[in-house]
């Protein structure tokens, strides 16, 4: 077992598997179900939810976590969170916003209400539609944030693309900054969607 939990491809992989077990124990358990516009939907669901939790982990692990106790790191022992654990970090973090965001456009095209939600409700009663409107209103911005300002302000501060220590000590601040504003929306964004599947 510890073999198994020492390595996270081998641990990824268990997960799945058991996944998928525990998906075939209850199709098979309980009849079996159509592969059909439910089936799709939830498929979807899953993927969207299993992504925003690493999507959302991560902002907040950079938020919660490393932003708040980067000042308490002695400086010879930064290297190793600028070059090695950021990085790494910031690629599941884009990846997952970009994933994120994909997966939940597809289920809300397949349980057919992308366009109402879209338009926030509008001319189709309001309610769930603006609900999650605003949830996926503001995931699209927050995943903006992530492709287009964190990313390209981190590559500088990290030293990804070498520049000016003005510039480097700019961009890390703009990240810093788009990443708080990703973590004001997190709750809001959060409430939206929740609302809009248990409130309506």
């Amino acid at each position: 077992m510890s073999n198994l939990l020492s390595s996270l491809p081998k641990t990824i992989h268990a997960s799945l598997a058991l996944a998928i077990i525990l998906f075939l124990g209850l199709f098979f358990g309980n009849g079996g179900f159509d592969f059909d516009r439910i089936f799709w939907s939830w498929l979807f669901r899953f993927l969207h939810v299993a992504v925003a939790i690493m999507w959302i982990g991560l902002l907040w692990y950079f938020n919660f976590v490393q932003i708040p106790n980067m000042g308490k790191i002695p400086d010879e022992q930064k290297p190793a969170i600028g070059k090695v654990i950021a990085p790494a970090a910031l690629f599941y973090f884009r990846w997952a916003a970009l994933l994120t965001v994909i997966s939940g456009l597809i289920l809300a095209y397949i349980n057919g209400y992308a366009h109402e939600a879209m338009t926030l409700g509008i001319g189709s009663g309001g309610g769930k539609n603006a609900a999650i409107g605003i949830g996926m209103w503001l995931g699209l911005y927050m995943a903006f944030n992530v492709w287009f300002i964190i990313w390209p302000n981190q590559k500088k501060a990290l030293g990804i693309i070498q520049c000016e220590p003005e510039v480097k000590a700019k961009s890390a601040r703009t990240a810093m900054l788009f990443s708080r504003t990703n973590t004001l929306l997190s709750l809001p964004m959060l409430l939206s969607m929740v609302a809009a599947q248990n409130l309506y």
